[in-house]
């Protein structure tokens, strides 16, 4: 009975954080993860939620990483992690956690994505040139290229 409960009360916190209420979806994904307390999804999404609502962001941390170290090859929860490390303004630790992610959910396109939105660029490939010159823009693309044959599997 209680883990149907939990379900309930989860999926309707969902409904809501989707609705871009989160604020309300807390209190029903909080009262899931008191009803399961090791269920790594609840435990992530209100990690997610303590941090977006409440600005708990060291609880939130931990709610987030106590949901990977449980199952780490889940790509939402590197997600969730991120965006709790970018809504508190640690955009190196997002990017480092997305990178992580990867290696554990076979290069989910998700964290990929997320990875991209964040901005990320790599050095220029002759550093004593600027990042416009015709040269070192020719041997990005190049470059660009032959990572993307790389990491196709």
């Amino acid at each position: 009975m209680a883990e149907t409960k939990a379900l309930q009360e989860f999926r309707q916190g969902l409904t809501l954080l989707r609705s871009d209420y989160p604020g309300k979806a807390l209190g029903h994904v909080r009262r899931a993860a008191e009803l399961e307390q090791n269920n790594p999804v609840y435990l992530s999404y209100l990690g997610l939620l303590v941090g977006r609502t409440e600005k708990r962001w060291r609880a939130a941390e931990r709610l987030c990483r106590q949901a990977l170290r449980l199952r780490h090859n889940q790509a939402q929860f590197y997600l969730n992690l991120a965006e709790v490390y970018g809504s508190e303004g640690r955009k190196e630790d997002a990017v480092e956690v997305l990178t992580s992610g990867l290696q554990y959910t076979k290069r989910d396109v998700r964290l990929t994505r997320a990875l991209g939105k964040l901005g990320l660029r790599r050095a220029p490939v002759l550093t004593f040139l600027g990042r416009k010159s015709a040269v070192n823009r020719r041997l990005g693309k190049l470059r660009h290229r032959a990572f993307k044959l790389l990491t196709v599997e």
